[in-house]
């Protein structure tokens, strides 16, 4: 029997519990996930409940699947960019193009395989084996901070502090187009595509979610700005920008197919990251500086203003 643990993210609350379970197994169908709770395979916080419960933020949830394979997750010696570190937690500047944690088809090369092989297997359990000190995460694509659990109270006090929105956290990006406001808030609810189970959309009936934005410099048809995050949905800064009609530069699911910059991904950078350490209960905050390819794209970009070709 395989057993794993999940700890309810921020972007996950509100969520059926058959469809919260479901979205963690890729190979499993909704209605085998079903017929797993009604079976009391799961348990939430130590109770069983019904397909349609509603998960909320913190929940343990544990899942017993009968007859499954036993996943192991490898430590490997992959460099990290480590700005700190102490017996509870990392801060950890995550490149562009590097996967968070392991899934169905991707294994290996993750940020867990090498924290796993820095930390000497000294990780928080609370997301199980797949996302073993994980408290929170970035998209493939974005580059920048993330903090990293070394064990469970650490982990749950980041998850508090991530809860009632009082973790600093402040994206740079590259958007399409011109932003006219120096600075504005964007307050649209956010949920799964009704199509497309890959996509997030501001749907009605969705999760709150704020993005405050400020202009930093502005390069004609292209804005470079600043995105602090109020909440902490999935994918929120894209679909957020996407949906004011400026998407951020390189984003080839929520803007343009096509760039003229060859580009990767999103342009977009977890810069700052701020909170209460867990047992000094003192306020941390660091910085990352730009990746190398963002600050390029910033004077190609004011080269360009300067020619007139923006």
């Amino acid at each position: 029997m395989e057993i794993q643990h999940f700890c309810v993210l921020e972007e996950d609350e509100g969520v059926r519990l058959d469809i919260y379970i479901a979205e963690q197994y890729d190979d499993l169908s909704r209605s085998y996930i079903q017929k797993v709770i009604k079976d009391n395979g799961v348990t939430v916080d130590g109770r069983p409940e019904k397909n349609r419960y509603i998960v909320k933020v913190g929940q343990v949830i544990v899942v017993s699947l009968p007859e499954a394979k036993e996943l192991e997750v490898t430590a490997q010696n992959i460099p990290l960019d480590i700005v700190y570190e102490d017996d509870d937690l990392l801060v950890v500047n995550k490149p562009q193009d590097m996967v968070v944690h392991p899934a169905p088809g991707n294994y290996e090369n993750t940020m867990v395989n090498a924290l796993l092989y820095h930390c000497k297997g000294k990780l928080s359990s609370i997301n199980g084996i797949i996302r073993p000190g994980i408290v929170h995460r970035i998209d493939k694509d974005t580059s920048g901070l993330l903090m990293v659990a070394k064990n469970n109270h650490a982990h749950q006090f980041l998850s508090e502090q991530l809860k009632d929105h009082s973790t600093t956290r402040k994206y740079h990006g590259i958007s399409v187009g011109t932003i006219k406001e120096e600075r504005a808030t964007i307050n649209a609810p956010i949920a799964r595509h009704q199509t497309d189970r890959l996509k997030m959309a501001v749907l009605a009936g969705g999760r709150n979610a704020v993005t405050h934005i400020q202009v930093l410099n502005r390069f004609g048809d292209h804005t470079y700005m600043e995105a602090q995050l109020e909440t902490g949905r999935t994918h929120q800064i894209r679909v957020h920008l996407g949906y004011i009609g400026h998407p951020l530069l390189g984003d080839f699911v929520y803007g343009h197919k096509k760039s003229k910059f060859n580009l990767k991904g999103q342009v977009l950078h977890a810069k700052t990251l701020g909170f209460i350490h867990p047992t000094k209960k003192t306020y941390m905050e660091f910085n990352a500086a730009l990746p190398t390819y963002f600050e390029k794209l910033l004077r190609v970009l004011e080269e360009n203003r300067f020619k007139g070709k923006n």
